[in-house]
């Protein structure tokens, strides 16, 4: 009997435990450890999840007390199973927990990739914050105009009722509503449904694909950060940022999905500097040289045409949290429309900011003058409402992919800024997707 703890994130590591351990009578699944979202630690993943061996549940410690969790334990081994770190920090972890005296492993895509009875795309990316939504939404268009139903199944995102999160499947705004989902979630689902897409996400993803495949002619794949597919694709598409050159081959698991795609979408080529396209374009010759390559765009869009409204502004850019914080960036379309169009200048909300949104600033000290959309609880909205209520700004402008304003009362004057997707020239996904006999005719967006 080996004594197993996974460390993780609240996402791939229940997903691995569901396929990989759960039921088996050789393990023993001791704890979860959890990093990078808030409040996860001194939860239990429960017993409805967890099956008949663990009659109470398995517990979910913070990664901080790993070391002691392995010699406290007698831990055997040690799973790696969370995104978005680099390759540096996997290795840390595996130092701590092999020092303690744990073997250190990590499972791979085949290992936990499920088999789906209809065609799959997935949609990856090689860090959080390249694009990887607009491209999934793009995708998911081009399937719709080729007249086939779409599911997009979402990366887990469990922050609330463990139990009641197993299947979750979403159609309205209505049913975001009845979940009570944070703005992290919203900010992945509610474009979906704005666009006509039903979408599946959860916990237990082999019960949520049996749900999604008696709905939809092709399964979507929408990974989260820079995670590797959860469903085996039949076509692989990972999106690149040449705005961070080099990422794609210093962050795990991003290197695994760019080893592993079918096609490449370098991203934001009309913002990044051109030895920054140039470098990533290398990086994907060395590594994959037989992936196809889209180049892409990143355009913004200021609601109603009103970006003159920006000019000579004082602007508070609130701008999606993860891509900030762990995603390492530093603006967003927010802060972009706020230079282009000539704001007298950006708020720093670190004066401002109030409870877990001060925290967080101060985790993240390269996070200056723009404000990370940060939403994993009703307090920590709470929070984000306050510190914006109390700035100094004229004008918020709100990057983030949801409108923040369907969630939390923002008592200044507001416009959103919202990104698409163009591609530039050939090939392009939609011939791609033709190609590959996922579609039958899928003529291009405009």
């Amino acid at each position: 009997m080996r004594r197993i703890v996974i460390a993780g994130a609240a996402g791939r590591d229940f997903h691995n435990f569901n396929v990989v351990y759960r039921g088996r009578d050789d393990v023993e699944v001791v704890a979860f450890t959890a990093t990078q979202i808030p409040d996860i630690e001194g939860r239990r993943y429960p017993p409805e999840l967890a099956g008949g061996r663990y009659p109470t549940g398995i517990p979910i410690l913070a990664e901080d007390e790993l070391s002691d969790l392995v010699r406290r334990e007698g831990i055997d081994e040690v799973v790696f199973a969370y995104s978005d770190v680099t390759h540096e920090h996997v290795m840390h972890v595996g130092s701590m927990a092999m020092a303690a005296g744990a073997d250190y492993a990590l499972l791979g895509p085949r290992s936990t990739m499920l088999a789906s009875e209809k065609p799959v795309v997935a949609v990856c990316a090689v860090r959080t914050g390249s694009g990887k939504s607009q491209t999934t939404r793009h995708v998911a268009s081009l399937l719709r105009e080729a007249g086939k139903r779409v599911a997009v199944l979402r990366h887990p995102m469990p922050y609330g009722d463990l139990t009641a999160q197993a299947v979750q499947r979403f159609e309205r705004y209505e049913d975001l509503d009845a979940a009570d989902c944070t703005i992290e979630e919203r900010e992945e689902y509610e474009p979906h449904l704005a666009e006509g897409n039903l979408v599946f996400a959860g916990i237990d993803y082999g019960a949520i694909l049996d749900r999604a495949v008696e709905e939809a002619d092709v399964i979507v794949w929408d990974g989260g950060n820079n995670d590797t597919p959860f469903v085996r694709p039949d076509l692989h598409i990972v999106v690149c940022d040449p705005h961070r050159p080099g990422h794609e081959l210093r962050y795990h698991p991003g290197e695994t999905n760019l080893r592993m795609a079918d096609v490449c979408v370098v991203n934001k080529t009309d913002t990044a500097p051109p030895d920054g396209v140039e470098a990533v374009l290398d990086s994907i010759h060395r590594a994959n040289p037989g992936a196809e390559i889209v180049r892409a765009a990143s355009p913004f869009h200021v609601e109603d045409d009103r970006a003159a409204e920006i000019r000579g502004k004082r602007v508070l850019a609130v701008e999606d949290g993860p891509t900030l914080t762990h995603g390492e960036m530093t603006y967003g379309a927010a802060v972009l429309a706020a230079k282009q169009h000539g704001a007298a200048a950006l708020v720093d909300p670190r004066p401002f900011a109030v409870g877990s949104i001060a925290r967080t600033l101060e985790t993240y000290p390269h996070v200056a003058e723009l404000l990370p959309a940060m939403g994993y609880g009703r307090a920590q909205m709470e929070e984000l409402r306050e510190t914006i209520a109390r700035s100094d700004a004229d004008l918020v402008l709100i990057g983030t992919p949801i409108d923040l304003r369907r969630v939390i009362e923002i008592d200044k004057p507001a416009l959103r800024v919202t990104y698409r997707l163009a591609e530039l020239g050939e090939p392009t996904l939609a011939s791609i997707l033709e190609a590959r006999g996922i579609v039958e005719s899928a003529p291009a967006l405009t």
